[in-house]
């Protein structure tokens, strides 16, 4: 077996650091995970470094939530591969990266890897596709050398799966997750109907913005022409634009009977709201769009696209949602699976996401800062001693 690294050990008195404890229970699992990987599964550690590492420190990961649901592992959620991947790209290479090349070699051989599969268990395939999958690329590369491209065949091919999409932009890449929620439109169906339509109408006029002008010439403008000569009036004067004419009328039918049955069907569900949602990659790398509906009578759903929908445009797409519900909120990625870079254009309506600033003195105010500290220590002592020497005294 491998021999473990000494990670700590406990005071003379027998107590130790918390940390020091989870370092050393989180480097045993780690260590003893090497007796599979790359030991058993004998893949090539010098050439590519995440097929040992990366995938022990996946392993390590699950290990460890088996260990102690509390255990804070700092590798393995998607979140925690944030900072790192939203960083400066002139300091990154892909993971697929020769061993001797690679640069932030904690972060692009152990976590972004143990990463990335955790977010293809936990959100792509699911964990019991994932599991079969993985199960099945180490019994089938047991005893055996291994490349990239027998892992990268083995997951799809037991799971089923297409997976190039996540292969490139996860491991060919150096691209990041940023998915934005980019504009929401509200519509409703016109059913030409006006016994429903013309009321619509009417309370949409009631309820419109003034414009500023005609609130100045309600002012300014006591009488107009006509409503000072009334024989200037004709029909279309009070003609009322909202009442059902019998014109109305016809044309609806007319219209009505030019439909097939099923947009008869369609007709029939005009108490539906559509909101079509407008979702923009601005990381590079396309990812399921997990999405969490909140509606006015205080109910929620959330909504699971697969990550094909980027295949004819990964920059952009639209999606129509239908509901007799009024949405009121929408949340992506609102279980942090994705790790997504940027939280504050995963909200609509836009939220402002709360961050921290600490206070900096340039350097000579530090100094004088520090100085007058000293000076003011220094008095208050010397008002000490001599209180101190006034008591004895008396």
């Amino acid at each position: 077996p491998m021999i473990c690294f000494n990670y700590g050990r406990p005071q003379p008195d027998g107590t130790y650091a918390e940390h020091i404890k989870n370092g050393m229970i989180g480097v045993i699992i780690h260590e003893v995970g090497h007796n599979y990987f790359p030991m058993i599964v004998n893949s090539d550690e010098r050439q590519w470094t995440w097929m040992d590492e990366g995938l022990n420190t996946f392993l390590q990961y699950l290990t460890e939530q088996e260990w102690d649901r509390t255990f804070p592992s700092k590798r393995g959620p998607a979140a925690k591969i944030v900072d790192y991947m939203k960083g400066d790209k002139s300091q990154m290479v892909p993971i697929m990266t020769n061993s001797e090349s690679i640069m932030q070699f904690g972060n692009n051989a152990y976590g972004k890897p143990a990463t990335a599969l955790n977010i293809l268990r936990e959100t792509v395939l699911g964990r019991e596709l994932f599991d079969f999958a993985f199960k099945t690329y180490a019994n089938r590369w047991k005893f055996k050398h291994p490349t990239p491209s027998d892992f990268f065949r083995t997951m799809e091919d037991a799971s089923g799966t297409d997976l190039d999409w996540f292969w490139r932009g996860w491991f060919y890449t150096t691209d990041h997750v940023d998915m934005a929620i980019d504009k929401v439109a509200l519509f409703n169906l016109n059913t030409k109907d006006p016994q429903k339509e013309k009321p619509k109408l009417q309370a949409a006029y009631k309820n419109k913005d003034e414009y500023l002008a005609d609130k100045h010439n309600q002012q300014d403008i006591p009488l107009t022409v006509v409503e000072s000569d009334e024989s200037l009036l004709d029909f279309y004067s009070n003609l009322d634009t909202f009442a059902v004419s019998v014109i109305d009328r016809e044309e609806y039918n007319y219209f009505k009977s030019s439909l097939f049955d099923f947009e008869k069907e369609a007709m029939a569900h005009d108490d539906y709201n559509y909101y079509e949602v407008k979702f923009t990659n601005l990381g590079g790398i396309p990812m399921p769009l997990i999405i969490e509906m909140e509606f006015e009578d205080g109910s929620s759903e959330i909504q699971r696209i697969p990550a094909e929908i980027w295949k004819h445009n990964h920059k952009e797409v639209y999606k129509v949602f239908f509901t007799k519900k009024t949405l009121v909120n929408i949340k992506l990625d609102p279980y942090l699976e994705t790790a997504d870079t940027d939280r504050g254009n995963n909200f609509w309506p836009p939220r402002l996401q709360p961050t921290r600033f600490d206070l900096f003195r340039n350097k000579e105010m530090s100094k004088r800062y520090k100085l007058l500290n000293i000076e003011e220590n220094a008095m208050q002592r010397d008002k000490r001693a001599q209180k101190r020497a006034a008591d004895l005294k008396d």
